[in-house]
């Protein structure tokens, strides 16, 4: 299957899953690249401290992107505005989770990538434009960038 990296997040959104001991948390993203890194396929997302799945982000080395057909947008966006803290929100959709190989994934996904983290960082303010932090930083703290080498491309 082939996705336009341009596009991919931004227009189609995608779910970004960690774990944390025996449990899991997702949470629908719009931001994220593609690319090449220390000549490594990578993957890098953007989660704010202040998300419910920033603490799963920390808590495991590994982590997973998993990319939607349109019939499934709703759901997205239910994930994307409710806290897994708050409720099971995976039940309140479609989708059905399942266990891989040092991550998670799910059997509607049309592509999942499995991603091991090899570098993080928080976004500087000083380094944002004034109208960015504006519209993303005024109550909360920047978000922090996870890039992950690429393991698998499950299909």
């Amino acid at each position: 299957m082939i996705i336009d990296p341009l596009k991919v997040f931004l227009k189609d959104w995608a779910l970004l899953t960690a774990r944390k001991d025996d449990k899991f948390n997702t949470m629908t993203i719009g931001w994220g690249e593609l690319g090449t890194l220390w000549n490594k396929d990578v993957i890098t997302v953007y989660v704010k401290p202040c998300r419910y799945t920033y603490e799963f982000m920390e808590a495991d080395d590994y982590f997973t992107v998993s990319f939607f057909d349109e019939a499934y947008r709703k759901d997205l966006s239910y994930l994307g505005s409710h806290s897994g803290k708050d409720e099971d929100k995976l039940a309140r959709t479609k989708l059905n989770a399942y266990a891989i190989e040092n991550g998670i994934a799910y059997k509607e996904a049309k592509l999942t990538i499995l991603a091991k983290k090899i570098y993080h960082a928080d976004l500087c303010l000083d380094n944002i434009p004034k109208e960015m932090i504006q519209r993303y930083y005024q109550n909360e703290a920047p978000h922090r960038l996870y890039t992950g080498e690429i393991i698998r491309i499950y299909e």
